[in-house]
């Protein structure tokens, strides 16, 4: 069961916010309030949309658009992983 500050958008998946803690690795880039472009459909939101599963070995963000996968953080014993194969662009950064 999801923690109760998280939205649950159906019956497994959550919003893009759901990211933010997983993503820290990256430093001070907040992927949840800039701009990302799917590079499959060429939908451009706010990293928030994106429809989040989560679980303990690590997070999946999909499109909301075309389901296509943006982004893929697995826990892994050396440290945390990020790969963004779905992401054409990432814009709108804050510091």
């Amino acid at each position: 069961m999801p923690a109760p500050d998280l939205v649950t958008l159906d019956g497994n998946a959550l919003d893009g916010n759901a990211l933010a803690g997983r993503l820290a690795v990256l430093g001070s880039l907040d992927v949840t309030s800039a701009t990302v472009r799917c590079a499959g459909c060429g939908r451009t939101g706010a990293g928030a949309q994106m429809r989040a599963y989560v679980s303990g070995m690590g997070a999946v963000g999909r499109c909301p658009g075309c389901d296509a996968v943006l982004v893929v953080v697995v826990e892994h014993p050396s440290g945390t992983r990020v790969a963004m194969p779905g992401v054409a662009w990432i814009g709108d950064l804050e510091p």
